[in-house]
């Protein structure tokens, strides 16, 4: 089975979609997916379908939604000729007090994301930041959308959902910062500028604005990014920035070459100041 929550929910056996149309099996779907080849307990997908107001019928309908979703994964195995399970119960398992999907070797798009970060951040610590920029671009072109966009979530799934826009902001940060080590300022404008109006209170994503800005001879600019980040921390969170993005504030009203050197990123100021 071939799986994709970076986006939408797409599950296809043997290239025949199995998601379901109807809001609380394709949250079940959802839930067996984002843990695929895992057992997911029962009690897990209560708490996903229903928060804590369970209800007494919640084993039956769990199983009815369970049935649906192997009814699907029948039909697309009757229509495959390609070698493989032939039984829905062998693909979506029943295990002692829970169910595990199995993907059998398909494609999970967070496994591939994954893997391509992995390699993006081993790069980036041999200092091969090409190669990591690289790594880290392909990571990012998995995504479709927010993750599970079409998923009515519950309690876990919000959850799983804001772990996965994590490590995707993650991802694109060391993407940023190796761009930035390459010299690609100019280049990085525009995106920071519209990532920094989304994520107002991120302090990589306007560190690394206010070092091309700098970098690209806007060092004006570059203060006011700083000063519209202040106000935002300070009338959203009542926070003031973090030591290392003043020390960044201090070093452009300064001017300190070290910030002009290709190759470097703002933490080297934490480093040498």
């Amino acid at each position: 089975m071939d799986i994709d929550v970076l986006g939408p929910l797409v599950a296809r056996q043997s290239g025949t979609s199995v998601v379901p149309t109807a809001a609380k099996p394709r949250k079940v779907l959802a839930m067996l997916t984002v843990h695929a080849d895992q057992v997911v307990p029962m009690a897990s997908l209560f708490e996903e379908l229903w928060g804590e107001d369970i209800p007494r019928s919640a084993n039956t309908t769990v199983q009815t939604y369970i049935l649906h979703l192997r009814n699907l994964i029948g039909t697309a195995l009757d229509q495959s000729d390609a070698d493989g399970p032939t039984d829905a119960k062998r693909v979506l398992v029943t295990y002692p007090g829970g169910y595990l999907l199995d993907t059998m070797g398909g494609r999970v798009d967070v496994r591939e994301f994954d893997r391509l970060a992995a390699l993006g951040h081993r790069a980036r610590e041999m200092g091969d930041y090409e190669t990591a920029s690289r790594h880290f671009c392909d990571a990012l072109a998995i995504w479709r959308g927010r993750a599970l966009v079409d998923v009515q979530t519950g309690p876990l799934l919000e959850v799983e959902s804001h772990r996965l826009e994590e490590a995707r902001l993650n991802v694109l940060d060391r993407r940023i910062d190796a761009d930035l080590r390459l010299g690609r300022h100019h280049e990085l404008l525009g995106e920071l500028a519209g990532l920094v109006g989304r994520y107002r209170t991120h302090e990589g994503l306007h560190a690394h604005l206010m070092l091309a800005l700098y970098r690209s001879g806007r060092r004006g600019e570059a203060i006011d990014v700083y000063r519209r980040m202040r106000t935002g921390l300070v009338n959203e969170l009542g926070l003031e920035p973090s030591p290392s993005l003043r020390r960044l504030q201090h070093a452009i009203l300064m001017s300190d070459r070290r910030l002009a050197e290709v190759g470097t990123e703002p933490a080297a100021l934490d480093r040498a100041g």
